[in-house]
């Protein structure tokens, strides 16, 4: 497993939910919007997102509604609840934390693109 694969699967929370926390999505929609937002360099199967999103539902971070688009097809609506917002925010502080004492390791060299 690569370095690269190692920080996407500890940052998964942090981005799932502050996409969430901008507006409720649908599982591609949220596949989409990451590798938008991150100029192609986050991609995220929805095979190993919704797992994830099953677990934030359970711990009561998210909640899901099912709309009906078209006549047959039902999509699912992810939302952040109260205790996501908390979460998001606890795990932004900490995540930040931890990237500012990587940086400052790595000295005035370090380049974040």
């Amino acid at each position: 497993m690569s370095i690269s694969d190692n920080l996407k699967r500890g940052s998964v929370d942090l981005l799932l939910l502050t996409l969430l926390r901008d507006e409720d999505m649908y599982g591609y929609q949220i596949t989409q919007e990451l590798e938008k937002r991150s100029s192609g360099r986050y991609k995220l199967a929805e095979s190993s997102m919704y797992p994830i999103l099953y677990r934030m539902i359970d711990k009561g971070l998210i909640s899901d509604r099912r709309e009906l688009v078209g006549k047959r097809r039902v999509r699912v609506y992810y939302h952040i609840e109260p205790s996501g917002i908390e979460y998001l925010e606890h795990i932004r502080e900490e995540y930040l934390s931890v990237i500012g004492g990587v940086l400052e390791v790595l000295g005035e060299d370090a380049n974040v693109n």
